[in-house]
């Protein structure tokens, strides 16, 4: 008897210090996900990488996300899940294409400058554009278009069953983190261009977005890109 507790006492021993030893193991590696680094993200927004060929995102997008060309759309407060997929999509894949492509499904300037960039890269930039204000918003520029665009907006095109955008964007336009952009205060010009990209198949990265711009006209999408610019 004496001999068999003995025996249990070395076997419970044994057990409690291999116990300790994996946790002190396992107290090396993080638990759960790794918050990106905003400070690093800020320091790529501004200054790029030269020595890793990384040109830095203000120079097209202005200081916080904030751009001052219609050509290049607003950044700041994104959700940085969005910012982040459409990074990874701007680059090449297996087949050597990236899934955003420009018009006539030629490589997106985006493509060379987004190449360059880690995982971690993406993250960092993405979570800074996220936490930035968007201090410069575009607005609507027509007035003939706001009844047609609103109608559209709201309650989408019955009759080629295009669903309203609201429904997924937002009633203001604020988008739904982690999976519908923000689109209030973003260019009319570059929302018009990317509603074409969609319907021509060349921003081939959102297959309900092909197959709802497939079905609008030119007047609509200009309509629906001119009153989601000026929403807020």
């Amino acid at each position: 008897m004496k001999r068999v507790l003995v025996r249990s006492f070395l076997a419970s021993s044994l057990l409690v210090g291999s116990s300790l030893f994996a946790m002190a193991q396992a107290a090396e590696v993080p638990i759960g996900p790794i918050k990106p680094d905003v400070k690093a993200g800020e320091k790529l927004y501004n200054e790029g990488d030269p020595a890793r060929g990384i040109v830095a995102c203000m120079t097209c997008h202005g200081a916080g996300g904030n751009s001052d060309l219609p050509v290049n759309p607003n950044l700041a407060a994104q959700p940085h899940e969005y910012i982040y997929k459409q990074l990874t999509e701007f680059q090449p894949k297996e087949d050597g294409m990236a899934p955003r492509r420009g018009p006539d499904g030629s490589p997106s300037v985006m493509t060379a400058l987004a190449t360059p960039l880690t995982i971690d890269d993406m993250r960092n930039l993405a979570l800074y554009i996220a936490e930035q204000q968007l201090t410069k918003p575009a607005t609507a520029s027509n007035e003939a278009l706001v009844a047609r665009g609103e109608e559209i907006w709201r309650g989408g095109i019955k009759e080629t069953k295009v669903p309203a955008c609201a429904a997924c964007h937002g009633a203001n336009g604020e988008g739904i983190p982690s999976q519908y952009p923000r689109l209030s205060g973003q260019f009319a010009s570059y929302l018009e261009q990317q509603l074409i990209l969609f319907r021509a198949g060349h921003r081939g990265n959102n297959q309900m977005m092909i197959q709802i711009a497939a079905r609008m006209s030119d007047a609509d999408i200009k309509a629906v890109a001119d009153y989601a610019a000026g929403l807020r």
